[in-house]
This record gives structure tokens, C-alpha cells and sequence, in this order.
């Protein structure tokens, strides 16, 4: 029986990588050893970013439900307290979409969160 050799599925693997590598800068989307090493940080990056992305949103929320209660006469933590003891379950997504395009509506949850203090 004929020995079979690797040829075709290292060839395989390696336009594998070569192809995620496209785009890079210079030998990183050329060689397969610079690539491999590039392909693996960058989704080292991705891993780390896609965790870092729900903290930056959070962050923006809160800093817009802050805009609008400071607009309102009200600071964050009371108003989240206020909510919170009048058993308002609105998450901090939907409180900032509320801020910016329906300022009527959060100045009612801002006059029932100053309601409950």
C-alpha cells in the first residue's frame, strides 16, 4: 500500500489561515508563519472586544439616563433607586433610547422615581 502524504491538508490549513490573514499589512498576509501568529492575536483581540463592547454600551447608557434626569432636576442613582422601590423593570438600554427620543415619556418616570423617595 502507497504511503500517503500531508501535501494536500497542509496546503488546505495553510490558505486557511492565509485567507483570514488577508488584508494585513505587508509579510503578516503573505507568510504563513507571520500570518498564523497574526490571525491568533487578532482573535485574541476579538475575544477581548467583543466582552470590552457590552461595557462601553453600558457606560453610554448610563451616561445618557444621567443626561436626562440632570434635565429633569434629578441625579442617576436617585432616579435608578426611585425606579428600583417602585418596581419599574425598564433595563438601562431601553431608559436611554427613552431619554433621547421620548423625553416626555422619561420625564414621567422621572417624576415617579422623585415620587418614591
Amino acid at each position: 500500500m502507497a504511503r500517503v502524504k500531508g501535501a494536500m491538508m497542509t496546503r488546505k490549513r495553510r490558505n486557511k489561515v492565509l485567507k483570514l490573514a488577508k488584508g494585513y499589512w505587508g509579510a503578516k498576509s503573505k507568510h504563513f508563519k507571520m500570518a498564523k501568529e497574526q490571525v491568533m492575536k487578532s482573535g485574541q483581540y476579538a475575544y477581548v472586544g467583543r466582552r470590552l463592547k457590552k461595557r462601553d454600551f453600558r457606560q453610554l447608557w448610563i451616561t445618557r439616563i444621567s443626561a436626562g434626569c440632570k434635565m429633569n432636576g434629578m441625579n442617576y442613582s436617585t432616579f435608578m433607586n426611585g425606579l428600583k422601590k417602585a418596581n419599574v423593570q425598564i433595563d438601562r438600554k431601553m431608559l436611554a433610547e427613552l431619554a433621547v427620543n421620548d423625553k416626555a415619556a422619561f420625564a414621567q418616570l422621572v417624576e415617579l422615581a422623585k415620587a418614591q423617595k
